[in-house]
């Protein structure tokens, strides 16, 4: 059946770097647009990046500049590169595919803080 395995995710320090990976399988991954969402206490969830079948990408306007998404058709993977983390990063992080019906992974916690 369909699984997103979300990885990477841990504690940090403000201004440091985390790479999330996400795996896939049960799906043909190079039909589907993949995407990365986050849930903090108290806040809407956000669509933070995503990225299509084609390879267009697009970005939160609160990590533009600074978060980048990327997938290898290869490995069925799509990443999420995060730099000059915030404190106001801080949230559960959660893969997303979607081409028509839209598949969720279970969440990897991020937490920016010193």
């Amino acid at each position: 059946q369909v699984q997103l395995v979300e990885s990477g995710g841990g504690l940090v320090q403000p201004g440091g770097s985390l790479r999330l990976s996400c795996a896939a399988s049960g799906i043909v991954f190079n039909a589907y647009a993949m995407g990365w969402y986050r849930l903090a206490p108290g806040k809407q969830r956000e669509l933070v990046a995503g990225i299509t079948s084609g390879g267009t990408t697009n970005y939160a306007d609160s990590v533009k500049g600074r978060f980048t998404i990327s997938r290898d058709n290869t490995k069925n993977t799509v990443y999420l590169q995060m730099n000059s983390l915030k404190p106001e990063d801080t949230a559960v992080y959660y893969c997303n595919a979607e081409y028509g019906t839209a598949y969720w992974g279970q969440g990897t916690q991020v937490t920016v803080s010193s």
